[in-house]
């Protein structure tokens, strides 16, 4: 029988939300998932390209973990972004504080729209992307062979009802015609994690839950201070 995912939750506070981050991954146990010989990808989530409270990833969850994984001798990592036909992600760093945390730490962030995309057959049967892209499935070839870090917020969705680690992969592995899956997207989200684990070899995520949204998500929201940080490595749990 499987072990039971585990998911810390820590309650956090504006004082000590740094060290609040590194807590709820070290109750996780990050590190037994992560490798250190290996680059980590550190999955940010923008939705809007304006600051808005739960709508993307925070400035304090970003720091908070790169602070954390620097610590415990994780040197390579790689600050992830992906746009959208509808979000300037390179844009959004900038006013969402990605972009002071990326330089503050000396990191060199990677837009996938500007990445090499490849091919990728995936090993296990898809339940709905190879219909939907019937000319194969691509995704970016920098992402292959490194560990992922994702870095969800706490909100509802309009198409997936709620968002977080499992949609997480939704921008990164997907290309600009992403929105051909909405009318799919329960079965696309099991497609994605399926490849996840095929080309990830190790998967963490920590979820920023200090604001979190309610109402027509992922930007049109009611915020709520909560004050909760959520780490683990299943991404179905968290």
């Amino acid at each position: 029988m499987c072990a039971k995912p585990k998911v810390a939750v820590v309650y956090a506070s504006p004082e000590t939300v740094l060290d609040d981050v590194t807590r709820a991954m070290h109750l996780a146990e990050y590190q037994t998932h992560l490798s250190r010989d290996l680059p980590t990808l550190l999955k940010i989530n923008i939705s809007w390209q304006h600051y808005y409270p739960a709508c993307s990833t925070t400035p304090w969850q970003l720091e908070g973990v790169v602070k954390t994984l620097r610590a415990d001798g994780y040197e390579r990592l790689v600050p992830t972004h992906n746009g959208t036909v509808v979000v300037d992600a390179k844009e959004g760093a900038v006013n969402n504080k990605h972009t002071a945390v990326e330089e503050k730490h000396g990191l060199d962030s990677v837009h996938l729209e500007s990445v090499r995309w490849v091919r990728y057959e995936p090993r296990a049967t898809m339940r709905v992307l190879d219909r939907v892209y019937p000319r194969g499935i691509a995704i970016p070839e920098m992402l292959i062979g490194k560990n992922i870090v994702h870095l969800p917020t706490m909100k509802t969705h309009v198409f997936t009802t709620m968002t977080g680690a499992m949609k997480n992969a939704f921008g990164g592995l997907l290309n600009y015609q992403r929105h051909w899956t909405h009318s799919v997207i329960h079965e696309t989200l099991v497609d994605l994690l399926t490849i996840q684990k095929e080309i990830h070899p190790g998967l963490f995520a920590v979820t920023d839950g200090t604001f979190a949204g309610d109402g027509p998500g992922p930007r049109a929201m009611r915020w709520h201070a909560k004050n909760v940080i959520l780490a683990g490595a299943d991404q179905v749990a968290i």
